[in-house]
């Protein structure tokens, strides 16, 4: 048996699919795959391998964030992210374990930890 995919299902009310569509497709630039009217799945063209993490915290005292975004531009994404008006709650910071990454909120309060590796 092999898990082929991994997907993250986030609970918005009926209106927040435009708000979804402005923060992962506008400030993540990821592109709609399907959109049904009650459910939009976003997706990249980077090749991923199904993940899981499991945290008892989200490292350098940080809470655990909900979900991990690894981007090839941190600081573009932090730039668009700014400019739409969402605030970077912890760094850009490189920590020791070799990333440099960024916290932020999506529209739904889930915190999101933006990172690339370096």
């Amino acid at each position: 048996m092999t898990v082929r995919r991994i997907v993250a299902n986030i609970s918005v009310p009926e209106d927040g699919l435009e708000a979804a569509r402005r923060f992962y497709g506008g400030v993540l630039e990821m592109d709609v795959a399907m959109d049904l009217g009650w459910i939009v799945t976003f997706h990249s063209d980077a090749t991923t391998t199904p993940q899981l993490s499991v945290a008892s915290q989200g490292g350098s005292g940080t809470p655990v964030p909900e979900l991990s975004v690894e981007v090839d531009d941190l600081d573009a994404v932090r730039r668009r992210a700014v400019a739409a008006g969402y605030e970077v709650e912890y760094g850009p910071v490189t920590e020791s374990w070799g990333v440099r990454r960024f916290f932020v909120r999506d529209p739904f309060g889930r915190l999101v930890n933006i990172l690339c590796h370096i």
